[in-house]
């Protein structure tokens, strides 16, 4: 029952989301050669590194549709428990250094995973 101007909770509500940054250690990315990126997720607890593993957010396909490429770009992709850690390596547009290439060093694509929410 709603009572006017006091809506129900919705499902959402019951299980709060939390950004990626906020629950990892180091998010970084950097070069793997010239011709690939790669980008580590590690976690300071094994709790956080479970609850991100378990919610299934980050997977090759999702890693792939988040950075609008080609689920074949992505070359690995790897839950390392011993580390607490999530790495996948991508490859690039085009080789490190080359004409057009904004970042020659990998180390600014990681953004978009910062925001990333992770369910409870």
């Amino acid at each position: 029952m709603t009572i006017a101007n006091h809506p129900s909770p919705s499902p959402a509500a019951a299980a709060p989301t939390q950004p990626l940054q906020a629950l990892a250690k180091t998010i970084r990315s950097k070069n793997a050669g010239v011709n690939k990126i790669t980008f580590d997720i590690i976690f300071r607890e094994q709790a956080e590194y479970e609850r991100v593993k378990r919610s299934r957010v980050l997977s090759r396909d999702s890693v792939a549709a988040l950075f609008g490429v080609p689920v074949a770009r992505i070359s690995d992709f790897v839950e390392y428990d011993p580390a607490f850690a999530i790495k996948f390596t991508m490859y690039r547009a085009r080789p490190s250094g080359s004409a057009g290439d904004g970042d020659i060093f990998g180390a600014q694509q990681y953004a978009p995973l910062l925001t990333l929410e992770i369910p409870a």
